[in-house]
């Protein structure tokens, strides 16, 4: 299965012709990245009509974010499993020396149980335990994959660690976690999923090469474990029972494409659409935007291995749309004026907030910043709301009311990651002046290296300012290639200059998150200060 038309493919696998033109008449196309946004570690499965994706977070919170799609394709998060990152004090960024930078929530997984009508999130945190949250399905099934609300409770933890989880329910309602590195094993959960009642090695890698990111289905009766070898290859595992004996067959191996200077396509699941037609969900290595999906259509030989269509040998730049439908998502850009009864879920704050400190004011007031944290360091500041960037190139305008800072306040827009740079407010006694800081960084175990330095100022002269952060986030992972971040701001609205110079972006994995918009406001002297956030947009450049 290489080197051959894609299109052929799948005028094949749909019409049953090996003639494409039918398809080529009216078939519309997509392009890898489906989303070009830092989602990794994607765990994905079907509800009748709508695709569901879960993904990693780490110390961000709410954590572990909940996407859905009709297509594959286009996709928007609806929810986060985890609320409360329920994991100890040090998620709390109340102790300088004790933070979770790294930590939380790796590679995950999320089912659902269509016997209890139940959506299960499990995974390890550090060396464990492995947590358990829930949200009922509200008829999930009967409602063709959609959820009214969700509702999530932390519901118990399992004393092992199952690491790089992946979670599959039978034909017959048993709940089996498929986990390990190098050595991959298998946990037959209790009826109830709160203990474990089997655990057994099911696969060992040879030569000790090291694999991960588990991901267990059942196929036309036929079990497959899918696992990565991180950065590189896919490989498949296949049996006729759970416990094994698994063959091993690689699915990719270092695949090129479909981004330069990223890396392979690699640690994802598959799913199949109502046709019957399956798909590989896979990420690139894309720093410093951090690790983006990407889909491409599978095919299965006579014996019951997947392979995937390539395009020349490669992973796809284009494929036909796996689906087509009339029901959309919204886009990942647009305008948010914070006038909801609570944040959208594009949101996620820099560990858990304090949120006796943040508030949305009524009638599209704004989001109210309190200041949670005397400090002189960003990274030790509660209350940082962050979201992802756009790529390649995507802008994040900031409108504030800065009118209720005081004394020693600091607040504005950051480029976020463990190399960061921001332009914001620092109000010194009477005096009010914007600045551009840069050099934010942190040592190799995450604490804090620099808190940054000053690189440009200017007086301000309004109680409102627009604040601006251009970032290119076009892959350099591997290279010495500068992606650069600018920051600009205004006094109108309308007239845009800009501060400072510019920003090089980190290409390192080491974080392992890629750069975020984020915006902030902590004290340096005492609390009781306030910013409002007037507004957010997300633009692509």
């Amino acid at each position: 299965m290489r080197g051959i038309d894609v299109l052929s493919i799948f005028a094949t696998l749909l019409l049953g012709s090996t003639s494409a033109s039918p398809i080529l008449s009216r078939a519309e196309t997509f392009e890898n990245p489906v989303l070009w946004q830092d989602y990794p570690d994607l765990d994905v499965f079907r509800i009748g009509d709508v695709y569901y994706y879960s993904s990693s977070t780490f110390a961000f919170s709410p954590g572990a974010p909940v996407l859905k799609s009709y297509d594959l394709v286009n996709w928007t998060p609806v929810s986060h499993s985890v609320p409360t990152l329920n994991f100890g004090a040090q998620y709390d960024l109340t102790n300088p020396s004790d933070r979770a930078y790294v930590k939380g929530i790796w590679a995950s997984t999320l089912r659902y149980r269509a016997s209890s009508d139940t959506f299960i999130w499990l995974g390890c945190v550090g060396d464990g335990p492995s947590y358990v949250w829930t949200a009922s399905g509200t008829n999930a099934a009967s409602n063709n994959g959609e959820v009214l609300n969700w509702n999530w409770t932390p519901q118990y933890t399992l004393p092992r660690c199952y690491y790089d989880s992946g979670l599959f329910i039978d034909d017959d309602d048993t709940m089996y976690v498929a986990y390990g590195k190098n050595q991959i094993m298998l946990a037959q959960l209790s009826a109830d999923g709160t203990t474990e009642v089997k655990n057994q090695q099911v696969y060992e890698s040879p030569d000790n090469i090291y694999i991960e990111g588990s991901r267990m289905y059942k196929i036309n009766g036929t079990y497959y474990i899918f696992v990565t070898k991180p950065a590189d290859d896919e490989w498949v595992l296949k049996s006729s029972s759970p416990w094994g004996p698994y063959e091993r067959r690689i699915l990719v191996d270092s695949i090129a494409g479909p981004l330069s200077n990223a890396g392979n396509a690699h640690q994802g699941g598959v799913v199949d659409t109502k046709d019957g037609n399956w798909y590989y969900v896979a990420f690139l290595d894309s720093f410093p935007g951090g690790r983006i999906p990407v889909v491409a259509p599978l095919t299965w030989t006579d014996d019951g291995w997947p392979e995937v269509v390539r395009v020349n040998n490669e992973w796809g730049k284009t494929y036909p749309m796996p689906v087509h439908t009339n029901k959309t998502v919204p886009p990942p850009t647009g305008l948010d004026t914070f006038g909801g009864a609570s944040l959208s879920h594009e949101w996620e704050w820099n560990h858990n907030p304090d949120n006796s400190k943040w508030a949305l004011l009524e009638g599209s007031g704004g989001l109210q910043l309190r200041t949670a944290t005397v400090t002189g360091d960003l990274f030790s500041a509660r209350n940082t709301l962050t979201r992802r960037t756009h790529g390649p190139k995507s802008s994040a305008t900031f409108k504030l009311d800065i009118s209720n800072m005081t004394d020693g306040d600091r607040a504005g827009a950051v480029l976020f990651r463990d190399i960061a740079a921001y332009i914001g407010v620092h109000k010194e006694g009477n005096a009010t002046n914007l600045v551009m800081v840069n050099n934010l960084n942190m040592n190799a175990d995450w604490t804090t290296k620099s808190t940054g330095n000053v690189a440009a100022t200017t007086p301000v002269t309004t109680s409102e300012l627009w604040l601006r952060i251009e970032a290119d986030i076009t892959p350099a992972f591997g290279t010495s290639i500068s992606r650069l971040g600018m920051f600009w701001y205004s006094m109108d609205g309308q007239i845009f200059e800009q501060l400072g110079p510019s920003f090089a972006l980190t290409n390192t994995w080491q974080f392992f998150s890629g750069y975020r918009f984020g915006v902030f406001n902590f004290a340096t002297k005492g609390l009781g200060g306030e910013v409002v956030v007037k507004s957010f947009e997300l633009k692509n450049v």
